[in-house]
């Protein structure tokens, strides 16, 4: 893998990370339960989204 494939997938999960967080922050503010059920769904797609990226670096090591 090159150093730039590297640093684009590091990008990527980073980018989840910071979306996972951002979900989280928002889901303590909510007070609507389709809101909150829905952005639970949401964060299960991006913590999986994460988990793939990071399966498919370390494949490549």
């Amino acid at each position: 893998m090159t150093q730039k494939e590297l640093l684009y997938f590091e990008d990527a999960i980073m980018h989840e990370i910071n979306t996972i967080a951002i979900i989280d922050l928002s889901i303590e503010e909510l007070q609507d339960n389709k809101l909150i059920e829905f952005m639970k769904e949401q964060r299960k797609k991006h913590e999986k989204m994460k988990k793939n990226l990071i399966n498919k670096l370390e494949e490549k090591k």
